[in-house]
């Protein structure tokens, strides 16, 4: 079998395009020394490993949703909305080299799951891929971003490729669909007073907290605070904007904020 080569994962990509060094191996050359391969693991797939791909509605990911990025000199825009989404391709894979480091989303990668990356799809979203001459089709939830050959339009789990039929052969002829929810959008809910506070998230970890706070902050959405809180007993650590005492810039900071890929704002009495 001839391993799939892929780009270097760009683990929570948003701090990547705003001012971390995440590396980025370029496609095709020699590898460095002691560079690991990838591919598949020793062992066969576990099927009892695969936990079910439900699409259900899901929030954007706080990361990975950043646009437009740049990756080896070529910009990318990810889409608005993955709604009628429909696009045939060579599909390739991923496996043991990337397994247990973060996604393009900040979720580890598990090859065993069904996932995937595409390049300018929103994070997460369900998708259909259909192989092109086996007939084979799976449903996975694509949370990562890659790949970027410009042959290929979405790289998938080790997994998926098992379930797909395209792991020997290392890439395949697929037909990629998006799984969307036809919900009526979620109005703008005016703060019933001001000022305000925007809480924009919670985190239990402090590093995830700063990110989110360095990222609004270098986008102009200041003042940005940082809180220590507790949440049943735990510590955790919320982002709030404000606080604000003009109405219009309220709504404003809640649209800006939700463009960036994050869930729309909590209003905070202060």
């Amino acid at each position: 079998m001839k391993p799939v080569l892929r780009q270097a994962g760009l683990a929570m990509i948003a701090a990547v395009l705003t001012a971390c060094a995440t590396t980025v191996r370029e496609p095709g050359p020699a590898r460095p020394p002691g560079e690991p391969v990838d591919g598949p693991p020793d062992s066969a797939l576990d099927v009892s490993r695969i936990r079910p791909v439900v699409p259900r509605p899901e929030p954007r990911s706080a990361y990975g949703n950043h646009s437009p990025y740049t990756v080896l000199g070529q910009t990318y825009r990810v889409r608005a909305s993955a709604s009628g989404y429909s696009e045939r391709g060579l599909a390739s894979w991923y496996g043991t080299k990337f397994h247990g480091r973060l996604t393009s989303s900040g979720e580890p990668y598990d090859m065993h799951q069904l996932t995937a990356a595409h390049r300018t799809l929103p994070l997460p979203t369900f998708a259909e891929v259909r192989h092109l001459e086996n007939g084979r089709s799976i449903i996975v939830r694509v949370n990562d971003r890659g790949p970027f050959h410009p042959d290929r339009i979405i790289d998938l789990s080790w997994a998926a490729a098992v379930k797909l039929g395209i792991d020997q052969a290392g890439t395949g002829p697929v037909e990629v669909r998006a799984i969307t929810f036809d919900e009526p959008a979620v109005p703008a809910v005016r703060p019933a007073r001001l000022p305000v506070l925007l809480q924009v998230g919670a985190f239990a970890d402090r590093q995830r907290a700063d990110d989110v706070a360095r990222t609004l902050s270098r986008q102009g959405l200041g003042p940005v605070l940082t809180e220590p809180a507790r949440s049943a007993g735990d510590r955790v650590w919320r982002v709030r904007i404000g606080p604000l005492e003009n109405l219009e810039e309220v709504l404003r900071r809640v649209e800006q904020v939700s463009e960036l890929g994050y869930e729309r704002p909590q209003y905070v009495y202060p």
